[in-house]
């Protein structure tokens, strides 16, 4: 996704090949928007929200700079010093008719910037987008505050983006888009800790009454009824087939998979307008895979792989798959990026903290190498897979950089373990016990979904769907 530079932004020289042919549909997918939502909704829209979110931060706000564009594998880049957050009024374009300001997005739509390159901006009045009280679809395992985490400074900092901005998010413009449709994340915890972020973000838009969860095995519900619209996940941490594929009971230290047998899951996915994928974590228990061919066959037989060659296998499956039976008329597919943990405190220059525990602040003035493990190989892997796929465009989310900076904001140890608190004793034993794979929400993964937001409120997808 591409959006057009603020007219002031400090040039970032020659553009990437990728940015150069972004530019040329720039044009189309913002004027789809126009097209698509009538001027007044348009126009309260940009008034909120300068057609692109303005900065707001004041002067001397902490950012947390230096996540490159990792679109393509490394060289990898250390993190830069923290700067200042230059801002424009939020109010700036507030007299602009629609029309005007859809065309300034116009006259700059040549000009466009990568928006997973930037710093982590500290904006105490833009975020969090939402509070952790007010959302009570929360589950257990993500609500840091009402686990006793003492500081909400994880819940206060915003992607800025280098040389422009990233769209404010709408819920109610999301909502219009998602009328009459289906949205589903798929894949493993943390497409379900991204899954819930998606949830809190739009269910205030809907009444009480109005809205449902509902959880049917590996399958949760989430419908607000006055858009007949979804937004469903589904558990399938390998996305092919495994025998971790319970959604309660799966912590299997011998993790099996059938890299060519993806229907049973598929079948829940067939129809979704959007569906947002994910496979990582799991792959990171050894460095090779077990590879079954027959489940039902007893004992069970399996060959091993390196895990990158069998990561690659799946992929091919998986991309089998969508180019088959998505419409890319009517559809849409997104692929998350991996999402680093941060259980090697030494590789942000800590070597005597205790993984995250403790970490109140995001990677700043770390100059070095962020060195946290993230397997670097299985990124290049998913991103050169969906790259190549034609039949089926597929928006790669590059997550990975930008949040390999916020060792800060995971769950650490205010959560769950095996369905239960930690109690005070485990606790006071974060060695063994803290969570620095998944993310307190208001946190990281509401940064994810801006992104996702705005493939989606860009794109111009068939917009009469059948009632289902």
């Amino acid at each position: 996704m591409r959006i057009p530079r603020r007219k002031a932004a400090v040039a970032l020289g020659v553009p990437s090949r990728r940015a150069q042919i972004a530019a040329v549909f720039a044009l189309a997918v913002l004027l789809g928007v126009s097209v698509l939502y009538d001027s007044a909704h348009i126009a309260a829209s940009l008034r909120r929200h300068s057609g692109y979110n303005s900065l707001s931060a004041t002067t001397g706000a902490e950012s947390a700079e230096g996540a490159t564009d990792r679109s393509d594998p490394p060289p990898r880049h250390g993190q830069g010093q923290a700067d200042e957050a230059s801002s424009s009024s939020p109010g700036e374009h507030a007299d602009e008719s629609p029309a005007a300001a859809v065309k300034e997005v116009v006259d700059h739509a040549e000009e466009s910037c990568d928006l997973y390159s930037g710093r982590w901006v500290h904006d105490e009045a833009n975020a969090p987008l939402y509070k952790e009280a007010d959302c009570e679809f929360l589950t257990e395992q993500v609500v840091c505050m009402r686990n006793g985490r003492r500081s909400d400074e994880y819940q206060k900092w915003r992607w800025q983006p280098d040389g422009c901005d990233l769209p404010r998010f709408d819920a109610k413009l999301l909502l219009e888009k998602l009328r009459n449709k289906r949205m589903m994340f798929v894949g493993d915890s943390l497409n379900r800790n991204q899954w819930e972020s998606m949830v809190c973000l739009v269910q205030a838009e809907a009444p009480w009454d109005k809205k449902k969860l509902v959880k049917n095995g590996s399958l949760n519900v989430f419908r607000l009824h006055e858009y007949n619209a979804t937004i469903e996940f589904y558990w399938a941490p390998f996305l092919v087939e495994s025998n971790s594929d319970d959604p309660d009971i799966h912590s299997i230290p011998n993790r099996m998979i059938m890299p060519t047998s993806i229907a049973k899951h598929a079948a829940n996915w067939i129809g979704v307008d959007y569906l947002i994928f994910n496979t990582y974590i799991w792959w990171m228990n050894t460095p090779k895979m077990k590879i079954v061919h027959d489940f039902a066959r007893k004992p069970v037989q399996y060959d091993e792989l390196d895990r990158v060659v069998a990561y690659r296998q799946i992929l091919k499956t998986w991309s089998g798959w969508v180019e088959e039976h998505v419409d890319p008329k009517r559809q849409m597919v997104l692929f998350m990026s991996v999402s680093p943990v941060h259980m090697q405190s030494e590789g942000w220059g800590k070597p005597n903290n205790i993984k995250c525990f403790s970490e109140t602040q995001p990677a700043l003035n770390y100059n070095k190498t962020l060195e946290l493990g993230t397997d670097w190989d299985l990124f290049s892997a998913s991103n050169e897979v969906t790259k190549a796929m034609k039949k089926v465009p597929v928006h790669f989310i590059n997550i990975t950089a930008l949040s390999e900076i916020r060792k800060d904001a995971h769950t650490s140890v205010h959560t769950l373990r095996q369905g239960k608190l930690l109690t005070k004793e485990q606790q006071a034993n974060p060695r063994k016990f803290a969570d620095c794979i998944h993310w307190c929400l208001p946190g990281v993964p509401d940064t994810w979904n801006e992104f996702i937001y705005g493939h989606i409120v860009s794109s111009r997808q068939t917009e009469d769907q059948s009632q289902r």
